[in-house]
């Protein structure tokens, strides 16, 4: 790839351009700050400086470019977030032959997951898109999220790969295929339509596969392999060292602008619903893949959105899995709500029977998770005491969960209202609701507090002067004499310091510069705020001196060593009279 690639990039954009699109800045100073979309906080901490191109939050201590700041927003590798921000910046990538392009291990997984997309979408047969449309699928949504068809053979798909140049070991970690007795190949996905999965950069990283029926769809049977064994409905890629099912949501490479555009998120179970979902003009709709919503889910959502609609099947087991997936979402700190849907229907076949205005009212119509709870359980315990014992058991555990002090009152007064008691009532037994979801994460932070650098935890006035240093370095026209005021450094704090100074970590210094410039980047004169900083170091250590200087005097005094008594009395009163001149210069 080009060498200049990354700096055209950086030349394009700018580290308020690319930040601004997941967190809201707001001016502080001659930086930019946020609430820190890293970690939960309710003070802003997080730092943008337009003029180096970095962040920094003091809370988590993490920083960078805007190269960083996207890998770990988007939870991607170096290489993913180059793709997200070229295309941003509108650079063309160009990959150049040999060198570390060649040997790199997840470069060549990506180029074989790529590689069998085209194989499997050059394979939709007519009859398979024949039930595409039978499902409501338009050729337009076949062709953009790239669907195709693994036919029943037992490894077209893999030796068509060892065609292309992959060996067998790229093929097996790409998930694609297992040996068999003899040790050969034999493709993953048979008798499939398949549903290419990508990471937030776009890049396939994994497939799922829909059994593909031989007998008629009105059966309602799904075509049996020999003797006798019905597949699963659904099979997906096994976890890879590029698809990890936790971390993956299907659709959300298309999904994130428009997420962040309306700022809700809407989540449906499989593939048809999500297809079906975007088809209908809900393009911020996500679905997970062979896995439950895990709070990894819940934390790329939050990346880009307070709000998460859940539209899983109206049966019993959507219905739980709805529950477990809304606890995640909340302990994630979202807003959840949940889409009633008719019984026996799912986003896909909603919208194909009744249409999408049906789909839009049931997204529209969607309730708070916890009047949804109360909604239902009151219409199955007609009774007061199973209510309200129903209300304990499952509606007080999803409270617990909800990370807004204002929402939880919210609920708490409903609650109250619904079951006829009063909110201190509620509020003393939600006390008691274990909440160790909460307790593990106050301990992970615990933990991270724990594991910060001493620096940011020992912040002396050395250091303070020493941010003005290294912030005045960076600035294209430092409003102080840097090189004079190093000088003056070195001498207040004395040379072993400053040498010590000298040595701390990049990411170090990026702290400090961010600190100096939060707390002297409105300071008119910050030249005299420095001078008068300097002078109460140096002031600091002459009393140290002093106080040292003025116990061995006594010391000496009791001992009666009238020669070290009049040596000392000089040294006294020349820190005095040099604590003085500081004083007067201040």
């Amino acid at each position: 790839m080009a060498g200049d690639t990354v700096q055209q990039i950086k030349d394009r954009l700018s580290i308020v351009d690319v930040v601004s699109q997941y967190v809201k800045l707001e001016r502080a100073g001659a930086s930019l700050r946020a609430r820190c979309p890293f970690h939960a906080e309710r003070t802003p901490s997080f730092h943008v400086s337009p003029d180096r191109g970095t962040y920094h939050c003091f809370g988590c201590n993490v920083g960078g470019d805007i190269f960083s700041f996207v890998e770990a927003i988007e939870g991607l590798d170096f290489k993913g977030a180059l793709k997200v921000l070229a295309e941003k910046a509108g650079v063309e990538l160009v990959y150049e032959r040999g060198g570390k392009e060649k040997t790199d291990e997840r470069a060549r997984l990506f180029e074989l997951m790529e590689v069998a997309t085209i194989f499997y979408t050059s394979r939709l047969t007519d009859a398979a898109k024949k039930y595409l449309k039978e499902r409501g699928m338009s050729d337009a949504t076949v062709q953009e999220f790239r669907l195709g068809l693994a036919g029943d053979s037992w490894s077209e798909a893999s030796e068509y790969l060892k065609a292309k140049k992959f060996t067998d070991k790229e093929i097996l970690d790409a998930g694609l295929a297992k040996k068999n007795e003899r040790g050969n190949l034999t493709d993953k996905f048979r008798n499939r339509i398949i549903f290419p999965i990508a990471d937030s950069a776009g890049r396939v990283v994994g497939f799922s596969g829909r059994i593909f029926p031989v007998k008629p769809a009105a059966t309602g049977q799904a075509a049996k392999t020999d003797g006798g064994f019905e597949p699963p409905k659904y099979m997906n890629s096994p976890e890879t060292p590029l698809f990890h099912k936790s971390r993956i949501l299907y659709g959300f490479d298309r999904a994130k602008q428009s997420i962040r555009k309306n700022n809700c998120a809407v989540l449906v179970e499989g593939q048809m619903d999500l297809l079906a979902s975007h088809q209908a003009g809900w393009g911020n709709t996500v679905a997970v893949s062979g896995t439950a919503f895990t709070s990894e889910h819940a934390a790329l959502i939050h990346r880009m959105t307070d709000n998460l609609v859940i539209a899983l099947d109206a049966d019993e087991a959507g219905i739980k899995a709805a529950g477990r997936a809304a606890r995640a979402a909340l302990q994630g700190g979202l807003n959840v709500k949940v889409a009633q849907l008719p019984t026996d229907l799912d986003p896909a076949d909603l919208i194909l029977k009744e249409g999408a205005e049906a789909w839009k009212k049931a997204i529209r119509n969607a309730k708070d998770i916890i009047a949804f709870l109360l909604d239902v359980l009151e219409e199955h315990m007609k009774a007061p005491d199973s209510f309200r014992r129903s209300v304990e058991q499952v509606v007080l555990p999803f409270l617990s969960d909800v990370q807004s002090p204002i929402a939880r009152e919210q609920y708490l007064h409903e609650i109250a209202a619904r079951l006829g008691v009063s909110e201190a009532a509620v509020a003393e037994t939600l006390a008691k609701v274990p909440t160790a979801s909460r307790v593990a994460m106050d301990d992970s932070v615990r933990d991270q507090d724990k594991a910060k650098p001493s620096f940011a935890q020992g912040f002396g006035r050395a250091r303070q002067a020493f941010s003005i240093l290294l912030w005045q370095q960076s600035l294209q026209k430092p409003s102080i004499d840097v090189a004079a005021y190093a000088r003056e450094l070195e001498e207040a704090v004395g040379a072993e310091a400053f040498a010590s100074l000298t040595t701390l970590s990049e990411s170090e210094r990026e702290a400090l510069r961010f600190s100096a410039e939060r707390l002297y980047g409105k300071s008119a004169a910050p030249l005299r705020e420095a001078k008068v900083l300097l002078h109460v170091i140096l002031r600091e250590l002459l009393a140290a001196e002093l106080d040292e200087a003025t116990y061995a005097l006594k010391k000496a005094e009791n001992l009666g060593n009238e020669e070290e008594v009049i040596r000392l009395m000089g040294v006294c009163k020349l820190l005095t009279t040099r604590i003085g001149q500081i004083h007067e210069r201040v």
